[in-house]
């Protein structure tokens, strides 16, 4: 089969064996497969992202010494069974997967190990068990786009966001692109999306952004349409007084068991959910100085240095900090049915298409955030640049 191999952050196209199913995995043709923000990392910082997962657990993460072939947001056509599978469509059916496989009870990551061959390539091995079969007719471009909205949907699902109160999406590359659209099909009524990109901005706007601001000239923090009751901690102490005083009128009734109620419910006063997509050193600090007491931070960017914040800033101001990453099987299938059922439109974030000859070329575009999001590899095609 033709795929594209990286070594040491080179690409290559070349003629490479075929793939065999193992036990429990479908061989698939690639249809479509998506160029992700870790795999512009991968390319170049594979090492360091290596020594971070060993460090986790993960001992098979791809080595730039190593040739591998990278992709793992990929939609294909069932081929070939391996043994031990269900044998669950025709073939032909188009299908999505998690990006990952098992030999034995070792796992491994589809596109960033060299023990799982990705979907830039006409063909890729998945998992039986942890493949969907594309609903609906689907468009095979949208279907594409299943992992990374998935990666939105279980930030959005960690955030806890409350769909009265603004959503802040602070940087709107790719990712920063599927939380807006995955935000505005979750319910949640106010979104305000910020990039120094007017690129990104336009785009932001295309997949839903109530509001869009340039973070050299407006602040985003006062751009949303309803103006928040707590903007400081004057506020927060403004707001004990107030609810004491109304309380402490009533006649009869134990005023701290309404407090108890309202935490056990979780009832009282709290701020916006401010989805953090930049991943460069420095953005944590600035939300935690910016954002109103009480926010939500919910950390989506992937920063590959060592940063600092300031602790003391979110102990002041009760600012929960939550990291996340990936998403579970249940959540890439729901992302999946709602691409399908026309819940979230993923076709702003799509930018370009290249053939297998034309990677490198897509991989220098996307080094500038003025022209692309999200560029999709078709093996089929012969187009080289994006």
């Amino acid at each position: 089969m033709r795929a594209v191999t990286c070594t040491k952050g080179e690409f290559q196209v070349e003629e490479l064996p075929a793939l065999t199913p193992g036990p429990g995995q479908v061989l698939v043709n690639v249809l479509r497969c998506g160029i992700c923000g870790s795999d512009l990392h991968a390319r170049r910082h594979c090492d360091e992202l290596a020594d971070l997962a060993a460090a986790t657990g993960y001992d098979h993460f791809m080595r730039s010494d190593q040739s591998v072939v990278m992709g793992h947001e990929f939609v294909g056509e069932v081929v070939d069974y391996g043994p031990s599978t269900r044998r669950r469509w025709t073939s032909g059916t188009q299908l999505v997967a998690l990006p990952i496989v098992r030999t034995g009870r070792q796992p491994h990551l589809t596109g960033l190990s060299a023990a799982a061959s990705g979907g830039y390539a006409e063909q890729v091995l998945v998992q039986e068990s942890m493949a969907f079969a594309v609903p609906n007719g689907l468009a095979t471009d949208h279907a594409a786009l299943t992992e990374p909205m998935a990666v939105a949907w279980h930030a959005i699902r960690k955030a806890r966001v409350d769909r009265n109160r603004p959503a802040f999406v602070i940087g709107c590359g790719p990712i920063g692109l599927a939380v807006v659209a995955m935000l505005k099909a979750s319910g949640v009524r106010t979104v305000i999306a910020s990039d120094l990109s007017p690129r990104r901005r336009e785009l932001a706007a295309r997949c839903g952004a109530d509001v869009v601001v340039d973070p050299v000239t407006d602040s985003p923090w006062t751009a949303a349409p309803k103006k928040s009751r707590i903007n400081g901690a004057t506020d927060v102490l403004n707001l004990g007084f107030d609810a004491m005083e109304r309380l402490r009128r009533l006649p009869g009734i134990p005023w701290w068991y309404l407090f108890r109620a309202a935490h056990a419910f979780n009832q009282g006063p709290s701020g916006p959910a401010i989805f953090e997509c930049v991943g460069v050193p420095g953005i944590i600090d600035q939300i935690l100085a910016a954002a109103p007491p009480m926010s939500r931070v919910i950390v989506v960017g992937v920063c590959m240095q060592p940063d600092t914040f300031r602790p003391a800033l979110a102990i002041n101001k009760e600012i929960e900090l939550r990291f996340v990453f990936g998403y579970d099987p249940g959540e890439f299938r729901d992302t999946l049915h709602m691409l399908a059922d026309g819940k979230v439109d993923p076709s702003p974030l799509i930018t370009g298409t290249v053939g297998l000859d034309g990677v490198d070329a897509a991989y220098s575009a996307l080094a500038s955030p003025e022209h692309h999001a999200k560029i999709l590899i078709d093996p089929r095609s012969e187009v080289t640049v994006p």
